[in-house]
Parts: C-alpha cells; sequence; structure tokens
C-alpha cells in the first residue's frame, strides 16, 4: 500500500526569529531604510552586519548588497575584469552566474561539469590555455566543492583571478578553510532559498583592500563610503573614488536588520540542514538504479538541497518520474528538460552567449535530479518523501521495462 500523500511545501521557509522582527521594525519605525542616512554616531544595520559577516567568514572587508548577482558583477569588475574579455565558469549552475558575466560585457567560457557536480579542473586547464581568460568565476553549483587544493594551484599557473560564487556553500569548507576564502573574492547570496533569508540579498568578502575600495564604490556609496563597516581606510579610496561608476546595488538597512539575529543562529540552521540531507541521502543511495555524487573527505558540506541522478532513465522516463513523484506531493527539478522550468535551466537554455560543445556536462544533466531541503521539513518528512521518491522510481522503471 503506497503511504500518505507528502503535503508539505518545498518552499515554505522558517519564520524568522522574533529578533529580527523587532530589529526591522526599529529600522521602519526610524524611517532610516537607506543605509546612508543614520543619525550623527549611529552605525547603520548595513555596517553592522558587514563587520559581523566579516568577523565569521574571517575575511577582512564585507559589501552588503541587494542581491547576490550584483555582488558577482560588481567582484567581476573591481577585480579588472573589462568588456569583450573571456571568463571561465561552470557549465552547470544557475543562470545569474553566466549573466554576471554577460552584464559587464564579458563573454562567457562553460567549463564541463564532472560526475560529482564539481567543475572538471583538467577541461578548466585546457580551456584556460586556449581561451586566453585570465579570470574564473567559480560556482559551487548546489553545494558542491571541488579539489580546491588543485584549483587554487591550477588558478595560479594559468595566472586566473578567482571569484568564489558561494551561493550555496555560505558555511562549507575544504579542508577546513570557509568556502569564499580560496579566491580573490568571493560573493554570497541572501535570497529567500539560500543560507540566510532576507527576500533578496548579497554580501562580498575579500582580503583585497583596493578591490573592496572599487566594490563599495561601485556599489553606489557615493562619497559616503566611511559610514561602511568592514571596508579599507579612507585614504584607499583616494585615487578611485571619481574613476570609478556607481551602479546603486546597495542592500537596505532594513534587510540587514533582518539578516543579522540569523546569522547569529546560522550554525544550528547549517547543522539543521546536513541531518536532513544526510538522512534523504542514505535511502536514495541504497537504491541500485541511483547515483550520488561523491564527496571527498576534504569537503564539509551544507546539505541544503540534494542531488541524484539515475543514468538508465531516457529523457520521457525522466519525466514520467518527475509526474511520479508530483503525484505523490514531491517536487523535484530535473537539470535535462529540453527547456527551462522556474529556476531550473541548462547551458543551451542561455543564448545570450556562445554555444559549445559539452558533451560530458549534457550526460551528466540529462539525468540529473534536485530537491530542496527546507528547514520546516522534519525528519518524518524526510523519510516519507525519501520513500515517495524511491516508489515513484520503481514505478517509473517498472513502467519502462514493459
Amino acid at each position: 500500500m503506497r503511504p500518505p500523500r507528502f503535503t508539505g511545501s518545498f518552499t515554505q521557509q522558517l519564520p524568522l526569529p522574533e529578533d529580527a522582527i523587532a530589529a526591522a521594525e526599529a529600522v521602519m519605525r526610524s524611517g532610516r531604510l537607506h543605509r546612508y542616512n543614520v543619525a550623527a554616531g549611529e552605525v547603520s544595520e548595513a555596517a553592522r552586519l558587514e563587520e559581523a559577516f566579516a568577523r565569521w567568514q574571517g575575511a577582512r572587508y564585507c559589501l552588503a548588497l541587494a542581491s547576490g548577482g550584483q555582488a558577482m558583477q560588481i567582484a567581476l569588475r573591481a577585480a579588472g575584469v573589462g568588456p569583450g574579455e573571456r571568463v571561465l565558469t561552470n557549465a552547470f549552475t544557475l543562470a545569474p552566474v553566466p549573466g554576471a558575466i554577460a552584464a559587464i560585457g564579458a563573454v562567457p567560457v562553460l567549463v564541463e561539469t564532472t560526475d560529482d557536480l564539481v567543475i572538471d579542473l583538467d577541461d578548466l586547464s585546457s580551456k584556460a590555455t586556449a581561451s586566453g581568460a585570465t579570470a574564473l568565476l567559480l560556482s559551487h553549483m548546489r553545494g558542491h566543492i571541488c579539489d580546491m587544493d588543485k584549483l587554487t594551484a591550477l588558478a595560479s599557473a594559468h595566472g586566473l583571478r578567482v571569484i568564489e560564487d558561494c551561493a550555496h556553500t555560505m558555511g562549507a569548507r575544504w579542508n577546513g578553510g570557509r568556502s569564499g576564502a580560496f579566491g580573490l573574492a568571493a560573493c554570497f547570496s541572501t535570497q529567500t532559498y539560500k543560507h540566510l533569508n532576507s527576500g533578496e540579498g548579497g554580501l562580498l568578502t575579500t582580503d583585497d583592500a583596493e578591490l573592496m575600495a572599487r566594490a563599495v564604490l561601485l556599489s553606489g556609496s557615493y562619497m559616503l563610503y566611511e559610514r561602511h563597516g568592514a571596508a579599507p581606510a579612507a585614504e584607499i579610496f583616494a585615487g578611485l573614488r571619481l574613476d570609478t561608476p556607481n551602479m546603486s546595488a546597495r542592500m537596505d538597512n532594513l534587510r540587514a536588520a533582518l539578516l543579522r539575529p540569523q546569522l547569529a543562529r546560522i550554525e544550528d540552521a547549517l547543522a539543521g540542514w546536513n541531518v536532513r540531507h544526510d538522512h534523504l541521502a542514505a535511502r536514495l543511495a541504497a537504491h541500485p538504479a541511483v547515483r550520488m555524487p561523491q564527496r571527498p573527505p576534504q569537503e564539509s558540506y551544507v546539505g541544503s538541497s540534494i542531488q541524484f541522478r539515475v543514468p538508465a532513465l531516457s529523457a520521457a522516463g525522466c519525466t514520467a518520474l518527475l509526474s511520479a513523484a508530483a503525484e505523490r506531493g514531491v517536487e523535484l527539478k530535473w537539470f535535462g528538460a529540453a527547456e527551462p522550468v522556474g529556476f531550473t535551466s541548462a547551458h543551451s537554455s542561455w543564448r545570450y552567449i556562445a554555444q559549445h560543445e559539452l558533451p560530458q556536462t549534457e550526460r551528466v544533466l540529462a539525468t540529473l535530479f534536485d530537491m530542496r531541503i527546507p528547514l520546516t521539513f522534519t525528519l518524518d518528512d524526510c523519510e516519507l518523501i525519501a520513500t515517495h521518491i524511491l516508489g515513484a522510481l520503481d514505478e517509473t522503471l517498472a513502467e519502462g521495462a514493459r
């Protein structure tokens, strides 16, 4: 007998903590929502967030921005990437990553993906040489981190400036070092489905004083850069302030107020995601038709989503699995679909960039499924979801065999 249909929501996040709501209410009552609108001697919520996140991340500087996409655009521009330059990036990522490269007039060069959903370092080396690119926007897509020791050595050998997209790896580590600490700069998202929730928002960190000064100016600081909480000294801005355009990409005090209390609790949230992820992963991995990405021992991940492949399925079989799971109340995403759906798209749908053959990535994505794991799910929910996924898979495989 089939177990009861799952009725939970795959988009429902935890309510914001009461102190976050109180902090936001205080900002609203003050009327001072703009980050530079402060009373004499006051430090804005945005500046306080920058200070707190820089401490937590272990970075010298932090900049609060309107979105993770803006963080990537500004990081690339602040690192000196200009129009027409080629920028290497993952073929398996979400659209804002190549979008950030295209937005500054640069040219994305897509790099193959491995079976374990990380950037293929051999293809990266080959394309770094062939393209002449001097920058890599490295996406830790869906929380999977490549061998960062090998990547940093490769980047050094090819003269690549590395910008890390850590939208899915806030709090993850490689060999004990935080995700985002391996390149020239790191970009984080605080969009609702990420590890901190302000609806929209982004954070940019770096230890490079000149890059951060450029980023602050690009974000739209006007001449108010001394009101930032984790920025370089004023003299670093002196030679840059009249030559750097204003992109108006600031985070406001209201969102910053929501985020600081969440950051204080983030370690508990990270642990909560992993308990749920690991329960689901253990159930799915036991099925002979399922291939789970392999994670090396050096990686400490954050399992806020889960990915698995079913190599035996055809495109029709993948569509059938989506439908069978949906009938059971389980919302799976499939990266092999011919057309983008919601947030899910493959490189072939990014027609604003040059398309090249990516046979390895296409093979991987052809049977790749993805599922969010909100913290509103209990372990009993995860058990029921896993049971339904496996039941839907068995049904799909049986239908295909007849």
